[in-house]
């Protein structure tokens, strides 16, 4: 019953084949993942400079501001009433339009 020396070598090669071939899968599982990531950051950061655009061609002196003081600027603003109320009712017409649009398609 006792497996012969060339046996075990044989199975060693095997298993050895089968570990480098789950290496190989794992390593292309984790690219696909960092490639997927790295999507979802790129669009991330799309969106954020385009904010920021949006954000200084309504008001070209937020250009002059350092970065500290243009937080402070923007947590003012939308800390006040008005805006909480319309950042709300633009983020429920997203919501209601895109329902919609999945809805309807």
């Amino acid at each position: 019953m006792e497996k012969s020396l060339e046996q075990l070598k044989q199975e060693y090669e095997k298993t050895t084949v089968l570990l480098e071939r789950e290496k190989r899968k794992m390593q292309r599982l984790k690219n696909r993942q960092a490639y997927l990531e790295s999507g979802s950051r790129k669009q991330r950061t799309h969106r954020l400079i385009t904010h920021g655009a949006a954000i200084e061609s309504i008001a070209p002196q937020t250009k002059e501001l350092t970065e500290t003081e243009f937080y402070s600027l923007m947590e003012s603003i939308l800390n006040l009433p008005q805006a909480e109320h319309f950042i709300r009712f633009a983020a429920e017409n997203h919501a209601r339009i895109s329902g919609q649009k999945k809805g309807g398609d």
